[in-house]
């Protein structure tokens, strides 16, 4: 290898290995570019020499899949060719390791379960293999289970970053930082009491969403919707007069809940009833039937049973007509035991005694029945399959309590706001452009404000704490607020200024809010914590707005959405000018590749087996926001095309291409005499140019697929075309216009083609040059392309085409008559219209050396048109080989 010397221009000679290969590379130059800090981003800047990318953080809990290997490598695309066209890359990495999905892997990797009132061991080990059964997990004090969570998902990242690095990502790993460390816990209290200051947040008793496996509140963007099986029951209220009023429901089990009967304003059936009441079966309870435009005539019977809380059309039903609240559902998934107030009859008290304390399916199971022994159940009932609110990361239906909780204002109940924050989507710019319609359906069709609070163990604590009255009940009006100096703080464990911590939940003393924020409420200010917002006024405004967001699609109501309100909240601004959404790595079923569906391929085989740079090319080959498929042909063709890349250099370089016979002006370019080479250098021309505005339209997969398009026209072609003139067989000038072409050409070949596969392109880099080849200049810039555009000028581009075409010809003519292709051409006839003819003229003694051919004659005449409708402006029309019998 040779030696780079700091100051030179090139290596103190070219040394080319004798045997190439890629196997090794990743080790070597991720050692290399970290020593070198090649992607070091400096400070000391200013805003518009910055390309700031807000990197999505991903969730440590767990190991990645190859949907993570395929978006990461789009973004890390780009980022190279920014930062080749002179940009300061701000590329950080973050790890979003707070929350749910950490907390459960926590649980089930060690055996654990967390209870608030175990004291602190500070000797706690975990056992070394988990109990089967989850009775027999140990049970941890708070602060005990938050260590695990900080320790095994450290241990994560350290296994992520090292699956990123052999990866290739251009990332500052000094960048590095975690949604759940002192800076991001301070950034987020910081920006949740900012909120709080500007009415912005909001603590409310509500009906709310909830997971009774997980025990905490969840938000809209956090449900999916699943199909489950499920049944129509249809059973008779009673009116005054005796008359039956048939309802029918998915959920019995809400019986005793019933506030209310709703039926469309419109629907004669049921007009007679309106302001009057009706009597519940089983619990006696009278309650009134409302007219509500929300009611479908079409559904069932017409007329809906509204219970506290069954589904959102119960909020709102609940919230428009302002009925009674009667919830029953606890936070743990069972019925109240204790029988409610507004069931007062003696066979009400009875039956509900069936149902108190009981799952929700135990309690179904028990009304059914009850309906069933007295004879009140009309007909079978009807078996179904309908969608049911699940969290996206649960297993049990989501149930609506009333609990208190804390919530953003987003535009769910604010018209203005939700306007304000869909223009906000106008302002940015979606690459692909279509995907701005998902952003706009989702907040036109919010129906809530975001609920922040979550009643989990490891977050970002709310950073508040409350006073109790002489009684000991809580003020939730007016929490008691930390001084920003404090911040982060954890107000289950430290004190409020002005209280000891004695009088911590004792009347007349204070309670610390139990509760985190949701995981997305931290996420959603990347551009804050990795920006120093608050915290370096001059750094932060050298990043934000950021230029970049990259991330899923499927995440654009979540993090995107999310971050948009919180940068609208607190800066009055979009976040970021450009989102960048990449979409799905399917299986072979055509299934998104999750964690949760089990159909995952571990990235860390696929890069062992076809290495880095080939899998950079599959993931690198999909447009943005295109979901595609796990192709395994495709990262043997970049495999391929890499060590082809090592091949044709090696090639080129033993052929005489240096540094300094690279073209960089129109006087070296006068050097370029042959017509073979100026055709070459006008394609390359016209790669790079097309290549560089499909990147700048982060169109990534079109540069790829234009450079690779001129590589293998490069390698497979000229380089076969010339490899007689290149010897020095016409003499030195002709020598010289040959090898300045390969060194011009093999030198923007591999600036072209490093932000795809940067190991191999830097590997033949370090052959002939200085430094590595991702801190070169992107050849498209207008300095850099001077030369070639110089030498492009005086060639006509179609020149090697028609030679490549000419020589194909002859080539197949020798493969048809089963001869070797060095054998001789004692004499060809090629027949083609004028301006072929001319071509073919002008590249004519390459293409006699190439194809071994002694006596070459070119006749011009006229197109040929197929049976099939095509023209032939070229063919050979004679041929003797030296072999043929």
């Amino acid at each position: 290898m040779a030696e780079n010397t700091l100051g030179t221009d090139s290596p103190t000679t070219v040394n080319v290995p004798d045997r190439v290969g890629l196997e090794g590379l990743e080790e070597k130059f991720s050692t290399r570019w970290e020593e070198d800090r090649v992607y070091a981003f400096d400070p000391e800047t200013t805003r518009d020499e910055v390309f700031s990318i807000d990197t999505p953080p991903p969730t440590a809990s767990g190991s990645l899949h190859v949907g993570h290997v395929f978006s990461y490598t789009q973004t890390d695309v780009i980022a190279r060719f920014m930062r080749m066209c002179g940009k300061n890359v701000f590329y950080p990495m973050g790890w979003d390791d707070n929350g749910l999905p950490t907390e459960r892997r926590v649980q089930n990797f060690f055996g654990v379960r967390t209870d608030t009132s175990v004291p602190y061991d500070p000797t706690y080990q975990p056992p070394a293999q988990p109990a089967k059964n989850r009775r027999d997990w140990d049970v941890v004090s708070r602060q005990n289970f938050i260590e695990l969570c900080l320790a095994q998902s450290r241990d994560d990242e350290e296994v992520y970053e090292q699956l990123f690095t052999q990866l290739g990502l251009s990332v500052d790993w000094d960048l590095s930082y975690r949604t759940i460390d002192a800076h991001s816990r301070e950034i987020s209290q910081r920006a949740f009491l900012q909120n709080l200051a500007d009415g912005k947040a909001y603590n409310a008793e509500a009906p709310t969403m909830w997971d009774v496996s997980f025990q905490t509140a969840v938000a809209q963007a956090e449900l999916e919707d699943k199909e489950v099986p499920g049944a129509y029951y249809r059973y008779a209220f009673y009116a005054d007069d005796g008359s039956e009023i048939f309802i029918e429901t998915t959920r019995p089990e809400l019986l005793p809940a019933c506030s209310a009967l709703v039926a469309h304003p419109d629907d004669e059936r049921y007009q007679h009833l309106f302001g009057k009441t009706v009597t519940s079966p089983l619990f006696d309870v009278a309650v009134e039937v409302y007219p509500h435009p929300l009611a479908q005539q079409d559904k069932g019977a017409g007329i809906a049973m509204v219970c506290t809380f069954g589904d959102q059309n119960d909020i709102t039903w609940w919230r428009e007509l302002q009925l009674p609240t009667r919830t029953l559902i606890g936070r743990d998934g069972r019925f109240a035991r204790e029988t409610p107030e507004w069931i007062t009859s003696d066979r009400g008290v009875q039956n509900y005694a069936e149902v108190a304390g009981k799952t929700v399916f135990s309690a179904q199971n028990a009304v059914v029945e009850m309906l069933k022994d007295a004879a009140l159940l009309d007909g079978e009932p009807e078996k179904i399959t309908h969608a049911v609110n699940f969290f996206e990361k649960g297993d049990k239906p989501l149930e609506i309590v009333t609990s208190r909780q804390w919530y953003l204002r987003n535009g769910g109940r604010d018209t203005d706001l939700r306007n304000a924050l869909i223009e906000r989507g106008n302002e940015l710019e979606w690459h692909p452009s279509f995907m701005q319609s998902r952003y706009t359906n989702w907040v036109e069709n919010l129906t809530g404000d975001w609920l922040v609070s979550r009643q989990r163990v490891f977050g970002v604590a709310i950073p508040l704490w409350y006073r109790l009255d002489a009684d000991g009940n809580t003020d939730y009006d007016s929490p008691i607020v930390p001084a920003d100096a404090q911040l982060p703080v954890d107000p289950v464990e430290d004190v409020p200024e002005g209280y000891t911590a004695a009088q911590r939940d004792v009347p007349g003393g204070f309670t610390g809010d139990p509760d985190v924020l949701d995981t997305w409420a931290t996420s959603s200010l990347s551009p804050q914590i990795i920006g120093r917002w608050s915290k370096d006024d001059d750094y932060f405004a050298n990043v934000f707005p950021f230029d970049l967001r990259p991330q899923g699609h499927d995440i654009i109501r979540t993090w995107l959405f999310s971050t948009v309100v919180r940068a609208d909240q607190l800066q009055n601004s979009i976040p970021w000018k450009h989102t960048a959404l990449s979409g799905w790595v399917l299986d072979p079923h055509r299934q998104k590749m999750s964690k949760s569906k089990g159909n995952v391929v571990v990235p860390s085989d696929i890069l062992e087996q076809f290495g880095t740079d080939a899998v950079r090319y599959w993931a690198a080959s999909a447009r943005l926001g295109a979901d595609t498929a796990y192709e395994v042909n495709q990262m043997k063709i970049g495999r391929r095309l890499a060590i082809k890349l090592l091949n044709a250099s090696k090639f080129a370089l033993n052929l005489g291409a240096t540094e300094d016979k690279i073209l960089h002006n129109a006087d070296d370019a006068a050097v370029v005499t042959h017509p073979l080479d100026q055709s070459l250098l006008a394609q390359l021309h016209e790669a790079i140019t097309q290549a560089t505005k499909a990147f700048e339209k982060y169109d990534y997969a079109r540069t790829l697929n234009l450079v690779e398009t001129f590589f293998w026209h490069f390698t497979d072609d000229y380089i076969e075309l010339i490899k007689d003139r290149a010897y020095g067989s016409r003499g030195e000038a002709e020598q010289a216009s040959v090898v300045a072409t390969l060194a011009t050409a093999l030198d923007a070949l591999l600036r072209l083609m490093a932000p795809f596969q940067p190991f191999a392109t830097d590997e033949v880099w370090s052959w002939w040059r200085k430094g590595s080849v991702h801190a070169a200049a992107w050849p498209g810039l207008e300095p850099e392309l001077a030369g070639i555009a110089a030498a492009s000028q005086a060639g006509d581009v179609d020149v090697l085409t028609t030679v490549t075409r000419a020589i194909s010809r002859i080539r197949k003519a020798k493969s048809d008559a089963k001869v070797k292709q060095r054998t001789q051409v004692l004499t060809a006839t090629i027949t083609a219209v004028e301006d072929r003819v001319t071509e073919l003229e002008a590249g004519l003694d390459d293409l006699r050396a190439a194809g071994n051919v002694r006596e070459l004659t070119l006749e011009q005449g006229e197109a040929v048109t197929t049976d099939d409708g095509e023209t032939i402006d070229l063919q050979l029309t004679a041929i003797t080989l030296a072999d043929a019998e």
